[in-house]
């Protein structure tokens, strides 16, 4: 019997214009847009469509657009009679999960990924940080040129997305330093376009701040499982989905994790749902290869291919 993965992306996944054909004739994405844009006091549907780039990057806009983007192309999934048997977000992507596994509704949604990328954004212009991409190198190796450079304190893996590309979160001096390294011992490094060090000790302090504002917020347990990046594993515990969405704020992302857990499950069709299409290729570096189907729905025309 055939198992189906639903993939919620994060930042890192948007481009300007995207949702276009959303923005046409849904009202309810529509009405979702609407909302992160009166909580964010920003006109998000022309940032969106628009831009410019640089404003649509902080995560205190970015968060909520991808959150409504992804929920839109979902609900016309969800119309369509295919359901999930697993869902799993990247990162920003697991508040995505929530809502499609009836954690929380799509409005609660909004607020939590509104908040999560406010409380991002304070936490980042505390320091000079950022993101870069190594490439060619499991973490392993990584982390060895980190201690070997003495930067164990400044930079931190933050992603560990397939065997051979990890992304790693820090100073943004520090992250200098390790691509010459890097460069040095034949692999490669790309700085990632995001606004702070994510999923690094440099965001404890809006961990500690999420974790008590999403506290007395009411979740229910999940109708399907989800799969956390924080332990790679499913969890029903409401009270303890609360824990691991606010702990993934300072720690790794476990994705290439996850996708092992995923290809033990027998899994043979997966669609990323949300704009871009980073996730699927994802999946196919993490060995979802021949006999797997991977979609990536990213606009209406890509909801009916998955579809049939």
């Amino acid at each position: 019997m055939s198992k189906k993965l639903f993939l919620f992306p994060g930042q890192g996944s948007q481009e300007i214009g995207m949702a276009r054909d959303l923005f046409r004739d849904d009202e309810h994405f529509c009405s979702l847009v609407d909302q992160a844009s009166a909580i964010t006091g920003e006109d998000l549907r022309t940032l969106c469509l628009k831009g410019p780039e640089k404003k649509l990057m902080q995560a205190r806009y970015l968060q909520p657009l991808i959150v409504a983007v992804s929920l839109g192309y979902l609900r016309h999934i969800q119309e369509k009679g295919v359901k999930a048997d697993f869902v799993l977000g990247h990162s920003l992507g697991e508040i995505t999960a929530l809502a499609a596994a009836g954690v929380i509704d799509n409005k609660l949604a909004i607020a939590i990924s509104a908040k999560r990328g406010e409380l991002m954004d304070a936490a980042a212009s505390l320091c000079s940080g950022g993101m870069m991409a190594v490439l060619s190198m499991e973490s392993i190796q990584v982390s060895a040129l980190i201690n070997k450079l003495g930067l164990q304190n400044k930079i931190f893996i933050a992603n560990e997305n397939t065997p051979n590309q990890n992304v790693v979160s820090g100073d943004i001096f520090a992250l200098d330093d390790l691509s010459a390294s890097i460069a040095q011992a034949g692999g490669s490094s790309k700085k990632l376009h995001v606004s702070g060090p994510w999923h690094s000790p440099y965001l404890r302090g809006a961990y500690e701040r999420f974790n008590a504002w999403v506290e007395p917020i009411q979740f229910s347990k999940p109708h399907v499982p989800i799969i956390f990046n924080a332990t790679a594993k499913p969890e029903s515990d409401p009270l303890k989905i609360k824990k691991l969405i606010s702990l993934q704020l300072c720690q790794s992302v476990y994705f290439k994790q996850c996708m092992e857990y995923c290809k033990n499950q027998k899994i043979d069709k997966i669609l990323e749902i949300g704009p871009g299409r980073v996730l699927a290729g994802l999946a196919r570096a993490n060995g979802f290869m021949q006999g797997v189907d991977v979609y990536s729905v990213n606009n209406l025309r890509g909801v009916a291919l998955a579809v049939a």
